[in-house]
């Protein structure tokens, strides 16, 4: 069974106009999983770079979970390409639906901001 990297309830500070959860709100969540599993992977400072692909195939409602999972793709000598997935939980129930997924890529960078080779320390 697969970890969520981040699990949050989405809140009514967390809605478009339209009363519906904000698509930038589900795609800010998808970019911090991503970046807590950059920092870790790399040991240091990364900054997202690009992200692609990005699909909002279901809705969330005030109250629903969002549970964040992230899986590398590909993993250069100072960048890491991932591929990041949003699935919400019902509040009052199990019933779970893919809501927002998409591909983050990072560029792990050094104390002077100069892209770094992933592995070697960030000194910083």
């Amino acid at each position: 069974m697969r970890e969520p990297l981040i699990r949050t309830t989405a809140m009514p500070a967390d809605t478009n106009p339209y009363g519906g959860v904000f698509g930038g709100w589900l795609m800010g969540q998808m970019g911090l999983a991503c970046g807590s599993f950059v920092s870790r992977r790399t040991g240091g400072k990364a900054i997202l770079v690009a992200a692609d692909a990005l699909k909002i195939p279901g809705a969330m409602a005030v109250g629903d979970e969002l549970s964040v999972y992230v899986e590398p793709l590909k993993e250069g000598r100072t960048s890491l390409r991932l591929r990041a997935e949003g699935i919400a939980r019902e509040r009052d129930g199990n019933n779970e639906i893919l809501v927002a997924e998409g591909e983050f890529t990072f560029v792990a960078l050094d104390a002077a901001g100069k892209p770094r080779a992933i592995g070697k320390e960030s000194n910083g």
